[in-house]
């Protein structure tokens, strides 16, 4: 298959399946023609990198779960740990950005608006006391 028919099938855009396969996630083989041809495996692999994008797993992770797919011999184990530290990630995010909310939160309530200078959400951005995520 054609990269333009892969991106059809997979949603992907033609410039991140070239990028994958620059990175060695997918192979094309170059044809007689010099087009890069993809098997229905690398649409398959493809679909699963894209899932594990969208569930916000690295280009790192995505290869490494990737290869623990294709592995038949695989630990179950393994592929836990991936998924485990990448929740851990999350939960972390999670705790920085409840965090900045509240301060912008406590930001946005402090500044009484209207057409007077002072605004208490520059003087809170001013400040060195904002957390840092």
């Amino acid at each position: 298959m054609k990269i333009g028919e892969v991106a059809k099938l997979t949603g992907l855009s033609v410039k991140s399946i070239r990028y994958y396969h620059d990175i060695g996630l997918v192979v094309g083989q170059r044809g007689e023609n010099g087009y890069r041809e993809y098997s229905l495996k690398s649409v398959e692999s493809l679909e699963f990198i894209q899932h594990c994008r969208a569930l916000g797993f690295t280009l790192e992770d995505c290869k490494a779960l990737l290869e623990l797919q294709n592995n038949t011999s695989r630990n179950a184990a393994d592929v836990k740990a991936v998924a485990s530290h990448h929740l851990q990630d999350i939960e972390s995010r999670i705790e920085q950005l409840t965090v900045l909310k509240q301060q912008l939160s406590q930001f946005i309530h402090d500044c009484q608006g209207g057409n007077q200078p002072n605004c208490a959400i520059l003087t809170g951005l001013s400040k060195h006391t904002c957390s840092k995520p």
